[in-house]
């Protein structure tokens, strides 16, 4: 990155850190969200972006982490922080199972992607009739109000909530960054590109691709966590639909697959146009149903056909925010 990208990131991140002393209450829920789909978008660009394998069904992973540490928290008293290593092991556990069956049997490309989404409506269907987690009434939180902050056990205002996820977007990016430039981020980027080179040359790509799925599906799972708690409800037919699933990837796609920054401008270019569109639907009164998943779609096949490597590799490049290859540094 540019010395000019690198202040660009410092302001940004000032800017991010000060939204609470400047930002109203509605402000502040709508960068909560923009900031909860910049993580989980980053955990699935661990999977696709970093090794090429295309997951349609990652609601599974939120929803398995979801549901892990808020019944941990309902019938336990285990709180989230305790929680979220049961909840973050189930999603590896079931990752690892799909990577299995995936990878060992040759299920690849658009077919593995057909495979993660119906393991995604199993578990729907299975939740719905768990009653234990609370089945397709719901599963509920109790509500403790936003009085006091508890960190420990994830209770509190609407700013200790956007300070959790501001950190898990920082932590997810640094993390990404150190796999990427790691051995086995070189690994994974070889297996993406040519993956019969890479086997060629000594790759495990049946190692290389489980592990890529086993961060990705952990890494979503903690924000399943930070949903739970921070809806405080959950319902199989949102937690687990193909609908969530949609919503995690396309700011990856829409920011940059592959890259860092990518799915974290993506969230910040959805987020807000999703809820402008809300927004003017209520006050038009235009209720058309699926009118934001239409808005979703157009703007997939906009970047698709104008921007296929996404926003954030034309915009560094038109500002002059990273360096091209052979500049020096």
């Amino acid at each position: 990155m540019t010395g000019r990208g690198i202040v660009l990131l410092v302001l940004a991140g000032a800017l991010l850190l000060a939204a609470p002393m400047i930002a109203d209450r509605y402000v502040l829920s709508v960068l909560t969200t923009v900031l909860w789909f910049a993580y989980v978008g980053q955990a699935w660009n661990v999977m696709m972006g970093f090794s090429g394998l295309l997951s349609l069904g990652h609601a599974l992973y939120v929803g398995l982490g979801a549901y892990a540490s808020a019944a941990l928290f309902v019938h336990f008293g285990i709180g989230p922080w305790a929680g979220m290593w049961v909840a973050m092991l189930a999603a590896t556990a079931a990752g690892c199972f799909i990577g299995f069956l995936g990878f060992r049997f040759g299920v690849r490309g658009v077919h593995f992607a057909l495979l993660t989404i119906a393991f995604a409506e199993v578990a729907r269907i299975g939740f719905d009739h768990l009653h234990w987690f609370g089945g397709s009434g719901g599963f509920f939180i109790p509500v403790a109000g936003d009085a006091g902050n508890d960190l420990l056990n994830l209770r509190g205002s609407p700013e200790l909530f956007y300070y959790v996820i501001l950190a898990l977007v920082l932590a997810a990016l640094a993390l990404s960054r150190g796999l990427l430039h790691s051995r086995l981020g070189y690994q994974w980027l070889a297996v993406r590109e040519e993956p019969e080179a890479a086997e060629a040359v000594g790759v495990d790509l049946f190692r290389a691709r489980i592990a890529a799925v086993a961060v990705s599906s952990a890494l979503t799972a903690l924000g399943g966590v930070f949903q739970a708690f921070y809806f405080n409800n959950l319902f199989p037919e949102q937690v687990f639909s193909m609908g969530r699933s949609i919503e995690i990837i396309l700011p990856a796609i829409v920011g940059g697959i592959g890259t860092l920054i990518g799915p974290i401008l993506g969230a910040f270019i959805l987020t807000p146009l999703g809820e402008l569109l809300t927004f003017l639907i209520e006050v038009t009164g235009f209720d058309l149903p699926g009118l934001k998943q239409l808005f979703y779609g157009v703007a997939l096949v906009v970047i698709v056909v104008y921007r296929p490597d996404g926003v954030w590799p034309w915009l560094a490049d038109r500002l002059g925010l990273v360096r091209r290859p052979g500049e020096d540094a």
